[in-house]
């Protein structure tokens, strides 16, 4: 009997002993305010467990210490904060390398360039560096021509000051303008000859069909996605390792490729190749036309006609909710307007101030005049189960979205498809309802407040101006919203975003539309679960609990504890993704 009660407690000690490797930590959090961004309101956590890239233990740094091992990283977070990576609701990941690599052109706070003469030093500094052999153009991002001095595009003169032999291009900040100089426009074929695409302008001198070498929309997009994409592998790896560094820099540990066109096979090739340090989901904008490893949207964007075969392609081991190596493809990208403060937002109001060339009583256009092709692709989107996003900006595009949506979710359901409406500038109270009975997500660019809140005061006048970018009543509504940078339209700084969300404060400091603005806490779960939530994500990312991801972001204060008017100051210390640390200021 003896030995029986000896074999039992030894039966018992040796179930109830685990291996160390498979009970010690890799690393243990502790010593800063851990936000754990589960629930509706604030929690903290005195301590994070990590063990082979996930959450082990949220809790008490006294039991977090029980999982302390031999080989374990204590790591103090000397009164730094933590939370969980940063997922933006909606940014162009291609663009970030293009932005890094490129010359500066954005107004304070982002850049320097407030005038056309510093807009044209920029690029003539830029042009001394070694990229211009890379890229064969000088070029850059960011000029707003809300902003300049001069209150307009530059044109064609004002960019062969920089050059009159080498092509240059200087990006809008919206992404939606291009300003081409004299070589440019030649090495782009476009001539007084060449008529305007459907959906795009390529604005001319004042009496004659001479281009200016300003295009807007679709006469600028194709242009500068071929000037600005790689030409072979090696300038794409050096353009995404520049991506990843200024992602991490700010704290992304999933990046969204908003609107992918080629460079989806330059993302594929770099996952099969190298492999992506985060996270990288895209959406295929329904023109790509690039038939690429099996998966590829076939269309003409000047015509808008898609091929139903070619939407079949989409269905490829990329697409899904699994990524390989760091990327998938999440879904479709449809673009139905364009920019407000370009003013070639489709709007149902009149511009104060028209654009040049156009009458009083402009009110934008749609980028796709006829509603029954949008409706061919929601039809198809829905069909093959698909997420989409909607680029609307003006009440009219949203109303199209509402209208062309509807007879697709009718016919297959809407049920968990997170359809998602990006950035809805101008959007109406009324169309709350429709929005919630379709079941799509608002993601807001609410960091317009503060880039064009003075600009839209004499665009759209000062009443309509406090009701952009909507945030407290959508959620007050219901709503989780996201909110996000749309960057490289501005530097992918998400704490600029959240403190605009905060805030809502203009360039000249009025407030614009003050009961629109949100709490600290609802703007980080606008980055963090809510954007998880928004990617199909809500299971791995987006808080730090038990199970999930350790995607986690280290920053120098706390934005729910610091003055709200400074939480823009706050610095990424460490960004650390399933676990490993891979970026330290």
């Amino acid at each position: 009997m003896k030995n029986l009660a000896f074999i039992i407690v030894a039966l018992i000690v040796l179930v109830g002993c685990k291996p160390e490797s498979e009970k010690t930590a890799d690393t243990i959090y502790f010593g800063g305010d851990i936000i754990t961004m589960s629930g509706d309101s604030p929690k903290y956590a005195e301590a994070v467990v990590v063990k082979d890239g996930k959450i082990l233990f949220v809790g008490s740094k006294d039991e977090a210490m029980t999982f302390e091992g031999s080989e374990t990283e204590l790591f103090d977070l000397q009164g730094k904060t933590m939370l969980p990576g940063f997922i933006d609701g909606h940014c162009h990941f291609g663009g970030f390398g293009a932005q890094a690599v490129g010359a500066n052109l954005l107004a304070s706070p982002d850049g320097q360039v407030s005038d056309i003469d510093a807009l044209v030093n920029s690029l003539k500094e830029w042009a001394k560096g070694p990229d211009l052999k890379r890229v064969g153009w000088i070029y850059g991002m960011g000029y707003d021509d809300a902003v300049l001095k001069e209150g307009r595009h530059p044109t064609k003169e004002d960019l062969d000051k920089v050059s009159t032999e080498i092509p240059v291009i200087a990006i809008h900040i919206s992404g939606h303008f291009v300003v081409l100089n004299s070589a440019g426009l030649k090495a782009v074929g476009i001539t007084a000859e060449t008529k305007n695409p459907e959906g795009g302008i390529i604005r001319r001198m004042p009496g004659s069909n001479e281009p200016n070498g300003v295009l807007e929309e679709l006469a600028a997009i194709p242009v500068m996605m071929k000037i600005i994409t790689p030409k072979n592998e090696e300038d794409v790896f050096y353009f995404l390792d520049k991506a990843q560094d200024l992602a991490l820099k700010f704290g992304y540990t999933t990046a969204e490729e908003g609107r992918a066109f080629g460079n989806h096979e330059d993302f594929m090739n770099y996952a099969e190749k190298k492999g992506f340090k985060i996270d990288v989901v895209s959406y295929l904008d329904y023109s790509m036309r690039n038939n690429v490893k099996g998966l590829s949207c076939s269309a003409n964007m000047e015509t808008h006609e898609v091929t139903g075969e070619s939407f079949n392609r989409m269905n490829s081991p990329w697409t899904g909710k699994k990524y390989t190596n760091g990327y998938r493809v999440g879904g479709m990208k449809i673009t139905l307007d364009g920019s407000p403060q370009g003013r070639t937002a489709w709007c149902t109001e009149p511009y104060l101030i028209p654009p040049d060339g156009q009458k009083e009583g402009y009110r934008g256009y749609p980028a796709i005049p006829d509603d029954k092709i949008v409706e061919g692709l929601f039809e198809k989107a829905f069909q093959q189960n698909w997420q989409v996003e909607i680029h609307t900006n003006g009440d009219a595009a949203i109303d199209q979205l509402i209208r062309t949506m509807r007879p697709a979710a009718e016919k297959y359901g809407n049920d968990d498809r997170r359809i998602v409406m990006i950035h809805g500038q101008f959007l109406r109270r009324d169309q709350y309802k429709d929005l919630k009975e379709l079941k799509i997500i608002p993601s807001m660019f609410t960091m317009h407040t503060f880039y064009w809140g003075d600009w839209y005061k004499q665009i759209i006048g000062p009443e309509r101006a406090q009701q952009i970018c909507p945030a407290k009543s959508l959620i007050d509504d219901g709503f989780k919203i996201t909110i996000h940078t749309d960057a490289p339209v501005a530097l992918p700084n998400l704490m600029q975003i959240v403190w605009a969300s905060v805030n809502r404060v203009s360039r000249s400091g009025d407030l614009m539309g003050p009961d629109e603005r949100i709490t600290p806490y609802q703007a980080m779960q606008a980055i963090t679960i809510w954007s998880a939530w928004q990617h199909f994500e809500e299971d791995k990312k987006g808080s730090i609990a038990e199970g999930k991801l350790a995607d986690l972001v280290i920053l120098s204060d706390n934005p729910l504890k610091i003055d709200p008017m400074k939480i823009n100051n706050i610095s990424v210390e460490a960004t650390i993704k399933e676990g490993k640390m891979i970026y330290k200021k």
